[in-house]
């Protein structure tokens, strides 16, 4: 059962554009697609195409989408295609977007979401920034921003779920709350058998 308020909430504002267009005009992103090849040429293209003014949100959402599915990882850097894989995300948007409809989709800051949506019955998934990728994230997310994310934890009325890499500065740094260790799998390697490495779950309810 849905709750009656979903919220999806990112800092990245093209990925918000992305949901967006997804959510309220899936045909003209799929439109749009149509007209990009899938080749390392065109990911390179629309890597420098979304850094100019200019375009509109849908035919940046459409070049954002591509190097999404391009790109190895999905570093938005690297080619790593596979073609197969880029037809079955692009059949995906119509359940996308019909999942979408019901969400309201924000680009704010996390305290401002935390304080916009908080009440007795809220939940909250949080997905920072692993604690010490902040380079990967610049002018998103800074190192102190993971205290002022703790601090504004603290405060809230709802419930609240938060997944981080499993280290001791983040241990310390919630120790009054629960924490849990999960295991997962490495995604990004390619080999057969896939590595795993320990993630923590942290939250404020039993």
């Amino acid at each position: 059962r849905h709750s009656k308020l979903e919220v999806y909430n990112d800092i990245n504002g093209e990925l918000v554009n992305l949901f967006r267009c997804i959510k309220y005009h899936q045909d003209a992103v799929q439109e749009e697609l149509q007209y990009i090849l899938m080749s390392r040429e065109q990911f390179l293209d629309a890597r420098e195409q979304i850094k100019i003014r200019g375009m509109t949100d849908i035919q940046r959402a459409a070049r954002f989408f591509i190097l999404i599915k391009e790109s190895f990882g999905a570093d938005l850097r690297s080619f790593g295609l596979r073609s197969r894989d880029m037809e079955k995300a692009k059949g995906y948007l119509n359940e996308v977007s019909k999942r979408l409809s019901r969400v309201v989709i924000e680009n704010l800051d996390f305290q401002r979401i935390l304080k916009n949506y908080d009440k007795n019955d809220a939940l909250f998934y949080l997905d920072p920034p692993y604690y010490e990728t902040e380079k990967y994230y610049p002018d998103r997310f800074m190192p102190e921003d993971h205290i002022r994310l703790k601090e504004a934890l603290d405060g809230i009325k709802g419930k609240f779920v938060l997944s981080y890499n499993d280290c001791g500065y983040i241990r310390e740094l919630y120790k009054d709350y629960i924490i849990i260790e999960v295991d997962r799998l490495h995604n990004l390697v390619q080999k057969e058998v896939k590595p795993r490495y320990q993630e923590l779950i942290i939250k404020n309810f039993l």
